[in-house]
């Protein structure tokens, strides 16, 4: 059996840092970047989010198809060393528009967006497609997922934190920093395939992994609690800010919330080497379940117990976020496209990650418009609404994700 070291672990799982700590600012700090510089309106920003981010998605099952077609013997290092210029100059140039009009400030971040979702997409797929080459052993694609995802998780706190005691431009050079010295790791010290990588011989289309039925299964699963997860992180700034009257303390929520889920992954992946990560994941899902529909219970100022909330329901986050990796890695496996097929699977993979917070916004929000929700209210059915959608309904799709999972063909992979 290979067994990974944790210099190993380590020199691969930490290039999950600067991907992570890319994402949150465009979503968090960009927006009132542009709003404050050039009094674009929110409805532009959106705008400009939002056809980045469809662009983007649609695109992934293409990039993942392209990486199997042109992989070579360097493997997956040329894509890696593709994306970070991509990555450096669109995340410079977001927060450096042109000071005169020759470009449009709306033109200038759409651009930029584009550039650094590509970079992302790139980035993301071949990271991912490498690491399902490494290891077709239950401990060992767990071990292996859970230290990205871990250093994932760091990312996204270094990203929350940063900006509170330094200013943006410090958060662009940890960016960089990260990037480029987490590349150098992965692309000279993170393992290798203990195979040769052959090249794809037979043609096939960026839709290919539905034909495995495992994979199907897989995907609707995920996707299912994809949208589950997504729903509370839209509503999330709502619900602290309106039903509990707590807006003060939303970042320390979300920092307890993702150090929970750091701290919860050797659990996870010790249950998994034990019992496999379809068990395992469908633990998660009712501990999630269990623990979160209390949040409809709360009142006005119930801070103490909304922080237990987040701590335990992000510790079954660590099993959502390294698991189904893991579980993607062994479908493959099966499959017997380890060393050809690995993009266009990690493509609608990142599709569907992307899909998840697109469906859950189009879901959650005109829903709660219809049972009168309006941001800022008092009106007690308003909030009720809002607990409702925030609370129960993720409930209901995670309920239907572990139904589903429960009765899927993926133990003992």
């Amino acid at each position: 059996m290979r067994t990974f070291s944790y210099p190993a672990l380590l020199s691969y799982g930490l290039f999950g840092l600067p991907l992570a700590l890319v994402a949150l600012p465009i979503y968090v700090y960009v927006p009132q970047f542009y709003a404050a510089r050039f009094g674009l309106s929110l409805t532009l920003i959106g705008t400009a989010l939002l056809i980045a981010r469809i662009l983007d998605a649609f695109i992934d099952p293409a990039i993942g198809l392209w990486i199997d077609r042109q992989r070579e013997a360097s493997g997956y290092r040329r894509f890696i060393l593709l994306s970070l210029p991509l990555l450096v100059c669109g995340f410079i140039a977001l927060f450096h528009p042109p000071q005169d009009s020759v470009i449009q400030p709306f033109v200038w971040f759409l651009l930029s967006l584009m550039v650094v979702y590509l970079g992302f997409s790139l980035a993301t797929i071949a990271y991912q497609s490498w690491g399902a080459t490494l290891t077709q052993e239950r401990s060992q694609r767990s071990r292996l997922t859970a230290v990205r995802e871990v250093s994932g998780l760091v990312g996204v706190i270094i990203a929350a934190a940063l900006p509170g005691f330094a200013d943006l431009g410090w958060l662009m050079l940890v960016f960089i920093a990260s990037l480029l010295a987490t590349a150098i790791l992965l692309l000279r010290h993170a393992p290798r395939p203990e195979y040769a990588q052959p090249r794809l011989t037979q043609s096939h289309g960026s839709f290919a992994p539905f034909r495995n039925s495992r994979f199907r299964w897989l995907f609707a699963v995920f996707m299912l609690n994809g949208i589950a997860a997504a729903i509370p992180a839209t509503l999330f700034l709502f619900f602290a800010n309106d039903r509990l009257g707590l807006p003060q303390y939303a970042g320390l929520f979300l920092v307890l919330y993702f150090i929970a889920a750091a701290l919860s992954m050797p659990l996870w992946v010790a249950l998994a080497k034990r019992h496999g990560e379809q068990r395992a994941w469908l633990i998660s899902m009712c501990l999630s379940i269990a623990v979160f529909v209390w949040t409809y219970t709360l009142a006005s100022g119930a801070g103490t117990g909304f922080a237990l909330i987040c701590i335990l329901s992000g510790f079954s986050l660590g099993a959502d976020l390294a698991l189904p990796p893991a579980l993607l890695a062994a479908v493959i496996g099966k499959a017997g496209h380890i060393g050809s097929h690995e993009g266009a699977y990690f493509g609608l993979w990142s599709w569907a990650t992307k899909m998840n917070l697109a469906l859950a916004a189009g879901i959650s929000l005109p829903l709660l418009e219809r049972l009168g929700y309006v941001p800022g209210t008092t009106d007690a059915q308003g909030l009720q609404a809002l607990a409702a959608a925030y609370a129960l309904l993720p409930c209901l799709l995670k309920a239907s994700a572990a139904a589903l999972l429960w009765r899927s063909p993926l133990n003992n992979l």
